[in-house]
């Protein structure tokens, strides 16, 4: 009889346990699952931002014997708006690939109504993710245009309205995970005080025998390093399972900045073991402060 109870007793255990890492493990894997998110959201939004252009134009009132002079002028301006913190890349445009460009967009292969290059060079600017924010462009706009031989700095404004609106989904998407941040902590708390819920009468049991507080909360702690490892190391075996599934079918390299994916890992098994071992950490305690008739109505 008491073998049978106690075998009982431990299949319990063992699907208490079971319960807990499965809970852990799907809380975490959709918690990573939204951190990947953020993570490509944020890449592909830099990606869009850097295809804004700005075009910065050079002076065409110059007479023919200043041509070589003024070609250096544009080299050494070119070179100088190339260093500039803010830009991403340049790509300079001569008079005559200018006026190529216009036969090409106008559909005109003749030379009639373009007897001579009207268009003035320039240099096509791209600038980096961070720097092409409201408040920051009209800067660099100031100090491509100070640039010597820079006579006009133009910019898309229509392009620029839609790049400052991805800030904003991007906020609501970081917004939305910091909401599943609370929902996986609230789970997740759940299922350990469940867990410790079940063995309160063992708890207060050891307590009446004389245990101290460090020695029982030491094996529950244990416990709960294990779950947490375990729920972690399942969660992020299946979100990279999927993932890699993802990528595979769509053809995109699995891994595209290495340092995030480090740090996603190690914020997950981080968060689900600081979360277990919390949460173990206040159930135990909330039943060691306890009177004994109030563990019948805890």
């Amino acid at each position: 009889m008491a073998k049978s109870v106690e075998e009982f007793n431990k299949k319990r255990l063992r699907s208490s346990n079971i319960t807990v890492v499965v809970s852990i493990a799907l809380v975490l894997f959709l918690l990573g699952l939204m951190g990947l998110i953020l993570i490509n959201a944020q890449k592909y939004s830099d990606y869009l931002k850097e295809q804004l252009v700005v075009n910065a134009y050079f002076d065409e009132n110059y007479d023919v014997k200043d041509s070589a002079k003024i070609a250096k002028q544009e080299a050494v301006a070119v070179e100088v708006i190339k260093a500039m913190p803010s830009v991403k890349r340049t790509k300079y445009i001569s008079k005559k690939m200018a006026t190529s460009e216009a036969k090409k967009s106008l559909g005109i292969d003749t030379e009639a109504l373009f007897e001579e290059d009207i268009y003035p060079a320039s240099v096509e600017v791209a600038l980096k993710a961070e720097f092409t924010d409201s408040t920051k462009i009209a800067g660099v706009l100031k100090e491509i245009k100070a640039v010597p031989g820079i006579i006009d700095v133009k910019n898309d404004t229509d392009s620029q309205k839609i790049y400052n609106n991805l800030n904003k989904i991007l906020k609501w998407i970081l917004a939305f995970c910091l909401l599943f941040l609370v929902l996986a902590i609230v789970l997740i708390n759940n299922s350990i005080r469940l867990k410790v819920f079940s063995k309160r009468f063992i708890i207060k049991t050891m307590q009446l025998v004389g245990a101290k507080r460090r020695f029982i909360l030491t094996p529950f702690i244990k416990e709960a390093l294990v779950l947490g490892l375990l729920g972690a190391i399942i969660g992020l075996l299946a979100l990279f399972g999927i993932w890699y599934y993802f990528t595979t079918t769509i053809k995109t390299p699995f891994v595209q900045d290495t340092n995030q994916y480090i740090w996603l890992v190690i914020s997950i098994f981080g968060l689900g073991i600081f979360i277990t071992i919390l949460s173990t950490i206040i159930a135990t305690w909330r039943f060691l402060r306890s009177n004994v008739d109030d563990l019948y109505y805890s």
